[in-house]
Formats: structure tokens, sequence, C-alpha cells
């Protein structure tokens, strides 16, 4: 045999060990023996040909199995062929049975794939979570802005966490409710006095209905006398309803104006009609005189009447004259 040939049994040999310690893990076969955990040979075989990634499952077995949990191979690999967090699901077990939470393998596959951090759930449900809630501004009765921050404790409610809704909607039924107590109050000395009533008001709302916790108090952490309000909207109102009374009288002048303007036009109308008319009058009483309807006697009585009448109308108007004085 040349060198050539003895140099290829050599890489087949190390090819065939590789592929016999990758298909078959025996380090983690022994440890799960040692861990008195029941994995054969074929089911890290299969799992290979799954891809499913042997030593996660194994070891999360081993993990539960000291925890004095029972599961199967199958158990997990279904989790993990499905898009699971097969390690952060064992955690949460071992943490919810240590604290005596009610979490079956079930539940809490489904709160994990969900998209749900099962095991923060659980830590959550032990050791409640502060929520900040951002500024909250409202007004008071007496129209003075105040701007509230609250500080929510809420603990995780496993039975809700698949469909519950998330913090989100707690910082916004928390700050509806804010918004709603501080409105309700007759005056913003009202709150300021008493801060706690707006907390007392806003958990009689039952705020966690529906969502993934459940609220165990509310603390107002400061309130700050924002701006007035209602002053703002009285002076922009004052201001309204000046310009509605300028546009108003600006309108009846411009009416005015146009009704003055139509009278004199009318005036002119007339005006120009009597002087039309009194146009007529000479045609008229010559066609009288040489119809013979009229007569010379006839024209010096009516020239008579009309000096009595504008006598008279002198007499009358310095009569009013002497009276004015």
């Amino acid at each position: 045999m040349n060198l050539l040939t003895l140099i290829g049994i050599g890489v087949v040999v190390l090819l065939f060990i590789y592929l016999f310690f990758y298909l078959i893990p025996v380090s983690l076969w022994i440890t799960a023996i040692f861990s008195k955990v029941k994995v054969s040979l074929g089911s890290m075989i299969g799992m290979r040909f799954r891809r499913v990634p042997p030593r996660v499952v194994v070891e999360s077995l081993i993990t539960a199995t000291k925890a004095g949990l029972h599961m199967t191979t199958n158990d997990l690999e279904t989790h993990y062929l499905a898009g699971g967090n097969v390690p952060n699901v064992i955690r949460a077990l071992i943490s919810a049975d240590k604290a005596n939470i009610n979490l079956t393998f079930k539940q809490a596959t489904a709160i994990d794939l969900a998209g749900r951090d099962v095991f923060e759930a659980v830590q959550i449900s032990v050791n409640p979570k502060v929520i900040n809630t951002p500024n909250v501004a409202a007004v008071a009765g007496d129209g003075i802005q105040l701007v509230a921050k609250a500080r929510v404790t809420v603990r995780a409610n496993i039975e809700r966490l698949v469909g519950g809704a998330g913090e989100d909607t707690i910082l916004a039924r928390v700050g509806e409710g804010i918004v709603t107590s501080i409105g309700s109050a007759g005056t913003h000395k009202e709150v300021l006095e008493n801060p706690d009533k707006i907390s007392r008001l806003v958990l009689q709302r039952g705020l966690d209905a529906g969502t993934a916790f459940e609220i165990l108090s509310i603390d107002i952490a400061d309130v700050d006398v924002g701006a007035n309000i209602g002053a703002k909207l009285s002076i922009d109102q004052a201001n309204a309803d000046l310009k509605v009374a300028e546009a108003k009288a600006e309108e009846r002048r411009a009416m005015a104006v146009a009704t003055e303007q139509e009278m004199k036009a009318r005036s002119q109308e007339m005006r120009a009609k009597v002087i039309e008319a009194e146009a007529e009058v000479p045609k008229a009483m010559a066609e009288a005189f040489r119809s013979g309807n009229m007569g010379v006697l006839d024209y010096y009585k009516m020239e008579n009447i009309q000096a009595d009448t504008g006598m008279r109308e002198s007499i009358s108007k310095g009569g009013e004259k002497g009276n004015k004085k």
C-alpha cells in the first residue's frame, strides 16, 4: 500500500468517527444515564435527523427530572419544532413549582408560543412589578390643570397571559382613570390635599379586567400645578365673541350705507320724475288755451292760488323759526 492509499483510509476513518460522534452524542447519553434520565441512542439519532439539537432537549429533560417534573423527550421535541424556547419553559415550570404556582406544561408552552416570556411572567407573579406611568395632564373643575404621575404595582395573572392585554393597556386605562378622577374634583386644591383619592377612585374601576396582570396598588408619585386652562379658554372665548361682534357691526354699517345709497338713488329718481312732470305743465296749459278748455281768468285765478299758497308757506316757516328761537 502506497502513501496516498494510507492517507485516504485515514481520512475515511476520521470522517466515520466524526459522523459517529455527531449522530450519536455518546457523552450526552452517558450524562443522561448518570442523571437517571432514560434517553435511547436511537432517540438521539432521530433528533439529529429531525433537526432538533439533542443537547437542548436532553439537558432540559435532565433539569426537569432533577426538579421533580415529569415529561418526555417527545413533549420537548414537539415544543422545539413549534418554535418554542424549551430551556425557558423548563426554568418557568421549576420556578412556578417552587413558588407553589399552578402552572402546567401545556400552559407554559402556550404562553411561550404566544410570544410572552413565561419565565419573566412567573417572576412577576412572585415579585410584583412596578410600572411608572408617563405624565398625565387633566383639568379640575375650577379650570386649573394638574399634571400627575403614578406608580402601578402589578402581578402577572398566569391564567390570562394568553390573550390578555399587556402593559400598554394598563397604562392607558390608569391614565384615563386619573383624568376622570381629577376632572370630577371641584377644585384643584381638593386633589392636592388628598392625592390618595385618585388612587381609590382608579382602583374601584377594575382596570385590570381582560389584561394579563392584576393591579395590586396605584400610588400617586407626584402632582404638579399646570396652566390655568379655564382662564385661557375664557380669554379665547372673549376674543372670539369680540370678533363676531365686530363682524356683525361691520355688516350693519355696510347695510346702512347700502340703504342710504339706495334712498339717495330713489330720491334722485323721484326728483327727475318731478322735473319731468313740471316740464309738461306749460305744454298742458298751452294745449288747454288752444283747445279752449282754459281761459285767461282761469289762468290768473290759478296764479293767485299759487301765490297765496307760497305766502302761507313762507309765513308758516317764519313762525317755526320764531318758535325755535
